[in-house]
Protein backbone atom coordinates (compact mmCIF):
# COMPACT_ATOMS: atom_id res chain seq x y z
CA UNK A 1 0.00 0.00 0.00
CA UNK A 2 1.18 3.18 -1.01
CA UNK A 3 0.73 5.84 2.69
CA UNK A 4 1.11 8.77 2.38
CA UNK A 5 1.90 11.69 5.33
CA UNK A 6 0.55 15.05 4.93
CA UNK A 7 1.60 17.08 7.86
CA UNK A 8 1.06 20.60 8.71
CA UNK A 9 -0.82 22.36 11.42
CA UNK A 10 -3.34 23.46 9.06
CA UNK A 11 -4.06 26.60 11.41
CA UNK A 12 -6.61 27.10 9.13
CA UNK A 13 -6.83 24.58 6.48
CA UNK A 14 -6.85 26.97 3.39
CA UNK A 15 -7.47 26.39 -0.13
CA UNK A 16 -3.88 25.69 -0.75
CA UNK A 17 -4.06 22.73 1.32
CA UNK A 18 -6.96 21.64 0.00
CA UNK A 19 -5.84 21.55 -3.25
CA UNK A 20 -2.88 19.53 -2.14
CA UNK A 21 -4.54 17.11 -0.93
CA UNK A 22 -7.24 16.85 -3.54
CA UNK A 23 -4.43 16.43 -6.09
CA UNK A 24 -2.27 14.19 -3.53
CA UNK A 25 -4.72 11.81 -3.03
CA UNK A 26 -4.79 10.55 -6.38
CA UNK A 27 -1.56 9.46 -5.87
CA UNK A 28 -1.94 7.05 -3.16
CA UNK A 29 -3.74 4.25 -1.57
CA UNK A 30 -4.16 6.25 1.01
CA UNK A 31 -3.72 9.80 2.53
CA UNK A 32 -3.31 10.69 6.06
CA UNK A 33 -3.32 14.35 6.82
CA UNK A 34 -1.80 14.83 9.82
CA UNK A 35 -1.72 17.93 12.42
CA UNK A 36 1.33 18.32 14.43
CA UNK A 37 0.83 18.90 18.02
CA UNK A 38 3.54 21.86 19.06
CA UNK A 39 2.93 23.19 23.07
CA UNK A 40 5.51 26.24 21.91
CA UNK A 41 2.75 27.33 18.89
CA UNK A 42 0.34 29.68 20.00
CA UNK A 43 -2.62 28.68 17.93
CA UNK A 44 -5.79 30.89 16.47
CA UNK A 45 -7.88 27.41 15.84
CA UNK A 46 -8.25 24.56 18.63
CA UNK A 47 -7.53 21.19 18.03
CA UNK A 48 -10.35 20.28 17.91
CA UNK A 49 -11.78 22.37 15.49
CA UNK A 50 -9.00 22.44 12.99
CA UNK A 51 -9.66 18.13 12.89
CA UNK A 52 -13.00 19.15 12.19
CA UNK A 53 -12.31 21.30 9.26
CA UNK A 54 -10.60 18.91 7.72
CA UNK A 55 -12.33 15.73 8.15
CA UNK A 56 -15.71 18.14 7.18
CA UNK A 57 -13.94 18.39 4.02
CA UNK A 58 -12.94 15.60 3.23
CA UNK A 59 -15.93 13.91 4.35
CA UNK A 60 -16.49 12.29 0.81
CA UNK A 61 -13.14 11.06 0.47
CA UNK A 62 -12.33 7.67 1.97
CA UNK A 63 -8.82 7.35 1.07
CA UNK A 64 -8.36 10.14 3.45
CA UNK A 65 -7.88 10.17 7.14
CA UNK A 66 -7.46 12.71 9.84
CA UNK A 67 -5.14 12.32 12.87
CA UNK A 68 -2.84 14.30 14.96
CA UNK A 69 0.63 13.57 16.28
CA UNK A 70 3.90 14.54 18.41
CA UNK A 71 7.39 14.79 17.98
CA UNK A 72 9.12 13.98 14.96
CA UNK A 73 7.66 13.47 11.28
CA UNK A 74 9.93 10.62 10.38
CA UNK A 75 9.00 8.72 13.82
CA UNK A 76 5.25 9.28 12.87
CA UNK A 77 5.73 8.12 9.28
CA UNK A 78 7.04 4.81 10.62
CA UNK A 79 4.62 4.27 13.73
CA UNK A 80 1.98 4.06 10.47
CA UNK A 81 4.10 2.42 7.54
CA UNK A 82 3.66 5.79 6.18
CA UNK A 83 6.37 5.92 2.66
CA UNK A 84 6.26 8.91 1.39
CA UNK A 85 5.37 12.61 2.69
CA UNK A 86 3.51 14.87 0.88
CA UNK A 87 4.33 18.69 0.57
CA UNK A 88 3.27 21.41 -1.33
CA UNK A 89 4.91 24.33 -2.58
CA UNK A 90 4.40 28.05 -3.35
CA UNK A 91 7.05 29.63 -4.54
CA UNK A 92 10.98 29.21 -3.87
CA UNK A 93 11.18 29.82 -1.01
CA UNK A 94 9.10 27.21 0.27
CA UNK A 95 11.39 25.05 -1.81
CA UNK A 96 14.61 25.75 -0.05
CA UNK A 97 12.80 25.31 2.84
CA UNK A 98 11.22 21.94 2.43
CA UNK A 99 14.62 20.32 0.36
CA UNK A 100 16.41 20.73 3.72
CA UNK A 101 13.35 19.15 5.61
CA UNK A 102 13.49 16.69 2.82
CA UNK A 103 17.07 15.75 3.04
CA UNK A 104 17.10 15.84 6.80
CA UNK A 105 13.88 13.26 6.81
CA UNK A 106 15.77 11.32 4.17
CA UNK A 107 18.63 10.67 6.18
CA UNK A 108 17.10 9.74 9.14
CA UNK A 109 14.37 7.44 7.56
CA UNK A 110 13.90 6.02 4.16
CA UNK A 111 11.07 8.32 3.97
CA UNK A 112 10.50 9.66 0.26
CA UNK A 113 9.10 13.45 0.48
CA UNK A 114 6.58 14.07 -2.43
CA UNK A 115 6.19 17.78 -3.55
CA UNK A 116 3.83 19.15 -5.53
CA UNK A 117 3.21 22.82 -6.71
CA UNK A 118 0.08 24.76 -5.55
CA UNK A 119 -2.37 25.40 -8.50
CA UNK A 120 -1.82 28.86 -10.36
CA UNK A 121 -4.17 31.13 -8.31
CA UNK A 122 -3.56 29.69 -4.88
CA UNK A 123 0.50 30.23 -4.38
CA UNK A 124 -0.19 33.48 -2.31
CA UNK A 125 -2.58 31.96 0.12
CA UNK A 126 -0.84 30.81 3.49
CA UNK A 127 -2.36 30.23 6.85
CA UNK A 128 -0.85 33.17 8.47
CA UNK A 129 -2.51 35.43 6.28
CA UNK A 130 -5.59 33.75 6.50
CA UNK A 131 -4.97 34.36 10.31
CA UNK A 132 -3.78 38.03 9.81
CA UNK A 133 -6.84 38.68 7.28
CA UNK A 134 -9.33 36.54 10.23
CA UNK A 135 -7.86 38.97 12.95
CA UNK A 136 -8.64 42.21 11.23
CA UNK A 137 -12.44 41.56 10.23
CA UNK A 138 -11.68 40.62 6.51
CA UNK A 139 -13.10 38.55 4.36
CA UNK A 140 -11.59 34.83 4.79
CA UNK A 141 -13.99 33.18 2.73
CA UNK A 142 -12.48 32.84 -0.68
CA UNK A 143 -9.01 31.66 0.90
CA UNK A 144 -10.44 28.41 2.71
CA UNK A 145 -12.74 25.68 1.99
CA UNK A 146 -16.52 26.46 3.46
CA UNK A 147 -16.07 23.84 6.16
CA UNK A 148 -13.40 26.66 8.00
CA UNK A 149 -16.00 28.84 10.24
CA UNK A 150 -14.58 31.06 12.62
CA UNK A 151 -17.16 31.49 15.71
Amino acid sequence: MRRALFPGSFDPLTLGHYDIIKRGVTLFDELVIAIGINAEKNYMFTLEERVTFIKEAFKDEPKIKVTTYKGMTVDFCKKIDANFILRGLRNPADFEFEKAIAHTNRKLSEIETVFLLTSSGKSYISSSIVRDVIRNGGDYTGLVPDTVVVK
